[in-house]
């Protein structure tokens, strides 16, 4: 929870220095190069701090299915709030390659939960987002801060001093660093995809159950993502009234939220054996949300609500909030619900007594020095 803070930080230095999230060449004057470095730290504390919080719950004996919860949970809401800082950094900022990055990024987070619940394991490859993928936003995040954002509208092959090479130059176009960037990174899932589906097919396997059956249960995030990219093609695709607005880092992050109710419920699941929860409540505002934005496409007639940009963005702030609220009333249900069930505190450590009730750790530290007296 402290690393996650420390993210929160650098995404309120964002909204502080950009609140519209626009990019240099648009003629923003964007953050200062040194909240860059800033940026770097916080998402290397997070990191290690993740690592950390593992090793102390093993450590005092307090391992168990809250912190996995309160660990998915936090790695959730930190993809996204990644998603926009590091698109900013590269200089990308209000475009459907941030859309993409969200796309891909959290259906990346998406394929591993799903990997968990299936085979009881959490595989990381030989290139991890908790590990390998968050040192390369780091790096990203120093570079940007040394060179500034520009350097990532660099053309790849001009960067790597090939573009006069006729054999490459025919085939391979000079995009810019950060278009490859994401290319790299919609390669990188393909293959995660591949690497997941093969751990649930052998675990199925094993089990003598179908391992097909399971990719049915890929279809939930497809399914929502298309209902978020929906919404955001309205009035058309090239002209986006959410994407060319400010109101576009509220909505990522109220996808963001219900993203991280989605697979809150899905590690739920997972740690109390309960069958795969296929939708959520939220989509119904999603649909009524993109169905009401797209009805000059849909109907040929104006929306019914968002027929202006202030009203757009009263929606979108609406949802927002009611993504919050449902997300933090997910949370709260789910940790009062095992803290009074297994008899443990949220924030607190604490001991088994002799009895092998849970108790304060200073207490039981008390009673056992008693009895040795």
């Amino acid at each position: 929870m402290s690393g996650l803070m420390m993210v929160v930080l650098n995404f309120a230095t964002l909204l502080y220095y950009d609140p519209a999230y626009l990019i240099e060449k648009e003629g923003a004057g964007g953050p200062p190069q040194w909240v860059y470095f800033t940026w770097a730290a916080g998402l290397f504390i997070y990191q290690s701090f993740d690592a950390i919080d593992g090793k102390q719950a093993r450590r005092t004996g307090m391992a168990g299915p809250l912190g996995e919860l309160f660990d998915h949970g936090c790695d959730a809401l930190n993809t996204t709030l990644e998603v926009v800082l590091c698109c900013r950094a590269l200089g990308i900022g209000r475009s459907w390659w941030t859309v993409a990055s969200q796309i891909a990024t959290l259906a990346n987070f998406y394929l591993t939960t799903w990997e968990e619940y299936y085979t009881g394991q959490l595989y990381l490859g030989f290139f991890s987002g908790p590990v390998e993928g968050i040192l390369m936003i780091v790096g990203i995040y120093v570079i940007t801060g040394l060179y500034g954002t520009p350097f990532w509208d660099t053309p790849v092959l001009t960067f790597l001093g090939l573009e006069n090479v006729p054999q490459i130059a025919k085939y391979v176009p000079n995009k810019g660093l950060n278009e490859a960037f994401l290319v790299f990174g919609v390669v990188g899932l393909a293959f995660n995809i591949a690497t997941s589906y093969v751990n649930v097919f052998n675990a199925r396997r094993e089990k003598k159950q179908s391992p097909f059956r399971p990719l049915l249960y890929l279809l939930p995030f497809p399914a929502s993502a298309a209902i978020q990219v929906f919404w955001l093609m309205s009035p058309s695709f090239n002209q986006s009234a959410i994407i060319n607005s400010p109101l576009f880092i509220p909505f990522l992050c109220a996808w963001g939220l219900q993203f991280a109710h989605q697979v809150g419920r899905m590690i739920l699941a997972h740690v109390t054996k309960q069958s795969f929860p296929w939708g959520d409540a939220l989509w119904v505002w999603s649909i009524l949300g993109a169905l009401d934005a797209n009805l000059p496409l849909l109907l040929n007639r104006p929306p019914l609500v968002q027929h202006n940009q202030h009203n757009i963005g009263v929606v979108v702030v609406v949802t927002l909030g009611i993504s919050l609220v449902s997300y933090a009333r997910f949370c709260t249900l789910v940790i009062g619900d095992i803290t009074n069930y297994l008899g443990i505190a949220c924030f607190t450590v604490r001991k088994k007594d002799l009895s092998g009730k849970w108790r304060r750790a200073g207490s039981v530290d008390k009673i056992m020095v008693g009895k040795k007296q």
